[in-house]
């Protein structure tokens, strides 16, 4: 089981669209796909039609009461409509998280714990993170193989960058784990001045860690959510969808799995 992590500390960056979009490209591919939403906001629990605060539990359960077998971790999960994906949902309370549990101890393994219960269940997780610095955040990137990073192709966008990366160096040093990391051009629009400036920066700055392509502007990304359907299922044929096939086999070959279910 592989586990991607799509984080920014920045919000608006495409990370929701990112997490839906790969997710449902793999599952297409016949990979089985966990999506974990550990974002409060719970945007990716509402991408796909569910309310957050209606559902039985939620990931915060995770870290009440931390299951012991993969028949516990395994019943508070969704399995989606489209074949082949399921949902961690997320919840307003776990917002509460860094206020109940910041000092005890352990807390920053909860994902790498319960992910290895259920890892004979899925090829693929895929993390949504919140933007802000917390357990949420430090779980995610502790329990990843490969971090993907959406980023906005606009100045104040590689600024919010560069408070990720330090992260992501925090939690390396802290845990002395290797994370691999891509950093995605997103909503990039060829007819601006701007989103052209700010690739050019971006491929000056972070040079073999940028994807060597880019995300466009896409209004069908904004279709296919409310449609809750994943982009490629509502419109597969969109040059935003395309984009993230080729994401898709870049991640793939990154981490090296090419075992389909």
């Amino acid at each position: 089981m592989k586990v991607w992590t799509v984080a920014n500390q920045k919000g608006g960056v495409g990370k929701t669209t990112t997490v839906a979009a790969l997710a449902g490209i793999l599952a297409e591919r016949g990979y089985r796909i966990l999506m974990i939403d550990s974002d409060p906001h719970a945007s990716l629990t509402a991408y796909f039609g569910f309310d957050s605060e209606k559902l039985p539990s939620s990931l915060f359960n995770w870290f009440s009461d931390t299951p012991a077998t993969s028949q516990q971790t395994l019943k508070n999960i969704i399995n989606l409509d489209q074949k082949n994906i399921s949902l961690m949902p997320a919840s307003l309370s776990l917002a509460t998280l860094d206020k109940r549990f910041s000092s005890k101890e352990g807390m920053g393994l909860i994902f790498s714990k319960v992910l290895r219960l259920v890892s004979n269940e899925y090829d693929h997780v895929l993390i949504d993170c919140p933007p802000v610095l917390g357990i949420l955040l430090i779980n995610a990137l502790a329990a990843c193989q490969q971090l993907v990073i959406p980023v906005q192709t606009e100045f104040l966008a590689i600024k919010g960058l560069e408070r990720m990366m330090n992260t992501l160096n925090m939690v390396i040093k802290a845990q002395h784990h290797t994370i691999g990391y891509t950093i995605v051009p997103t909503m990039f629009d060829r007819r601006t001045k701007a989103s052209i400036q700010a690739l050019r920066n971006m491929r000056d700055e972070f040079g073999v860690h940028l994807w060597d392509r880019i995300i466009p502007v896409d209004t069908k990304f904004r279709d296919a959510s409310r449609r809750h359907l994943t982009p490629g299922i509502a419109y597969p044929e969109t040059h935003g969808v395309l984009a993230y096939h080729k994401l898709a086999d870049s991640l793939l070959e990154l981490t090296r799995d090419h075992k389909v279910a």
